[in-house]
């Protein structure tokens, strides 16, 4: 049987007992990191949150407490009375490696058995082993550490909003579904059989009634919910840190956000963030560097070949240009030596899949210049692409040509990205942020062959634009801004739509009947004739902003109990059947269609 706690209480934490504490007893408890058994000589590593301190008992120690101490094994949880001394060994590695605790009082308060892998932040084992065992995982110093950095961004978040006039309002967790965007996650409703809840993806219309609503300035760190297929930097459950804010434009959006992540830095890592950040538009982004999240914190900008190569012979490159696309390139300066004909055929492959056709490529070298496409061009063109190029010997130019400029910017932003990691070019430890602009309003989707809103049917358009709203649709902009942080997006927002014409005339250019609009936005179409501020705001995703303070490459790094690949989980086993009684009570029922 375990013994108990009673009569004792934990006066320190095991990291916490330090030098300061020398000669005074202590009460401390934790988990068994290991145990070192050199008969009349007994070290105990304790491990709880704050770290490691070591328990140690000697010849002077009562026998019957030595050997009790010897039956201790890894991840015992263990409470021990003692005084703090100094060691004669001192362990540099630790922080309090010059102390240990001489106990005089051992108690095992529960027993465990050998885990499944080493609780040390040097494990190697596979990711799927340490998120089925994910309780065990999160007793890793690593992960602890990862948690505590991220209870101290939501703190920093909520002290600096709530001193800058933000309310901390919650908004509801079961709402109505407007398919418009990802796919939601419905919620049947047992007392209304056959109707459904869904799970929000953002609190967008809600944060936009209590501007209407007249609370001002308004903030979350809210739980969302999107049935979208998993990346390393997404989570079909995350959480936002949501904000709304009245009587403003894009610059006083832009600057107390600013202000916030200057705070957030300074306050958790010690880093000076600079302010105002700078700011591109979007189709300047897309043209310089491919894309509508650029990590600046390095070159290999892309260059337009349209102009030059127009009027080519070669079908390639000419055809891209008269099916309404664009010849674009990267100069990998002085990367020859590093990109083998071999290589290069590697990065032919990585563009493809980014539906590319091809890669084309010149290579420079001190031996010889190799080209796949120069001998298909005149030598005036060749001539004028490695003079837009800058190309000189040990360079290599990588071309992408495409009717769909989005291919085009796509396979090349990402082989820029891909070089700059391949190549070396990433300065490490340094935090690059800035704001893109000017978004287009809509997209084409290939799929439903309509425009579709590229953000929120609530983003409002640039004022100068709205003359081409309905006629070009393509070319109009929205007062739209993303945050970027070293190439991600940590947070995006807009300004709203606040005139419920304006609002109407959304609808009909995304393809909404009035009857459709009604359903689906009928309680904000009514809402906003009662008298809407004009408002904006923008969220930003909490577990993507801790990933990149704490340079993770994975969000799972930071959130506590996360999903895999296909969204389950894998230490619960969810999702999972339920009973048929509870499908009944729903009004359900599952039919598995075959193929």
């Amino acid at each position: 049987m375990a013994d108990t706690m009673t009569g004792l209480k934990r006066t320190n934490y095991c990291g916490e007992t330090t030098a300061a504490l020398l000669g005074r007893e202590v009460v401390v408890c934790g988990w068994v990191q290991k145990i070192r058994d050199k008969g009349m000589l007994v070290f105990v590593d304790l491990r709880d949150r704050t770290g490691i301190v070591q328990l140690a008992f000697d010849d002077q120690t009562p026998e019957e407490l030595r050997k009790k101490a010897q039956t201790v094994r890894a991840e015992y949880v263990l409470m021990a009375r003692g005084e703090v001394r100094a060691r004669e060994s001192v362990n540099k590695e630790m922080k309090n490696g010059d102390v240990e605790v001489y106990v005089r009082e051992l108690r095992i308060l529960a027993k465990a058995q050998t885990p499944p892998f080493e609780i040390t932040d040097t494990t190697s084992v596979k990711e799927e082993l340490r998120l089925k065992y994910r309780y065990l995982d999160l007793r890793r110093g690593e992960m602890q550490r990862n948690l505590m950095m991220r209870h101290r961004i939501v703190k920093a978040a909520r002290d600096y909003y709530d001193q800058n006039g933000f309310l901390e309002i919650e908004t509801p967790c079961l709402i109505k579904s407007t398919p418009e965007g990802a796919r939601d996650y419905l919620v049947p409703s047992r007392v209304q059989p056959g109707k459904f809840y869904a799970l929000p993806q953002s609190p967008q219309q809600y944060k936009q009634l209590l501007m209407l609503s007249g609370y001002d300035r308004y903030m979350q760190i809210a739980r969302c919910f999107r049935d979208e297929d998993l990346r390393a930097d997404r989570q079909p459950e995350f959480t936002q840190i949501d904000l709304e804010m009245s009587f403003v434009d894009e610059d006083d959006v832009m600057t107390v956000n600013e202000g916030f992540m200057k705070h957030v830095f300074k306050e958790v890592l010690g880093v000076e963030i600079p302010t105002p950040f700078r700011r591109l538009k979007y189709q300047e982004a897309m043209d310089r560097y491919g894309s509508d999240k650029p990590d600046t914190r390095f070159g290999l900008e892309l260059t337009d070949l349209t102009d030059l190569l127009r009027d080519t012979g070669f079908k390639v490159f000419r055809g891209a240009v008269d099916g309404g696309g664009s010849v674009r390139a990267i100069n990998a300066k002085g990367a020859a030596a590093k990109l083998s004909r071999k290589e290069i055929d590697k990065l032919t492959d990585f563009v493809k899949t980014y539906r590319a056709k091809g890669l084309a490529f010149t290579r420079l070298t001190p031996e010889g210049e190799s080209s796949s496409y120069e001998k298909f061009l005149t030598p005036e063109e060749a001539r004028a692409v490695r003079e837009r190029m800058g190309a000189e010997t040990g360079d290599v130019i990588l071309i992408v040509a495409d009717p769909k400029n989005g291919v085009v910017y796509d396979s090349l932003g990402a082989l820029r990205n891909h070089l700059g990691r391949l190549l070396g070019l990433i300065p490490e430890n340094t935090f690059d942020l800035l704001w893109i602009t000017e978004f287009p309003l809509f997209e084409y989707d290939e799929e439903e062959e309509r425009y579709v809103a590229k953000h929120h049917p609530f983003t409002s358009p640039m004022l100068e634009d709205l003359p081409i709203m309905d006629t070009d649709p393509e070319h109009c902009r929205a007062r739209a801004y993303d945050m970027v942080l070293n190439g991600c997006e940590v947070g995006g927002g807009s300004i709203r739509i606040n005139d419920p014409e304006l609002q109407e005339r959304m609808f009909r250019a995304l393809g909404f009947t009035e009857e459709r609009a009604r359903a689906q936005f009928g309680f904000l179409i009514d809402a906003f004739k009662y008298g809407a501020p004009p408002h904006g705001g923008m969220a930003f995703g909490l577990d993507r902003l801790v990933m990149l303070m704490l340079g993770r490459d994975s969000i799972k790094e930071v959130i506590a109990f996360p999903k895999v690949q296909n969204a389950s989980e894998l230490m619960t086993g969810c999702p999972d059947t339920v009973e048929e009684k509870s499908l009944q009570e729903l009004s359900i029922r599952v039919d598995l269609a075959q193929d």
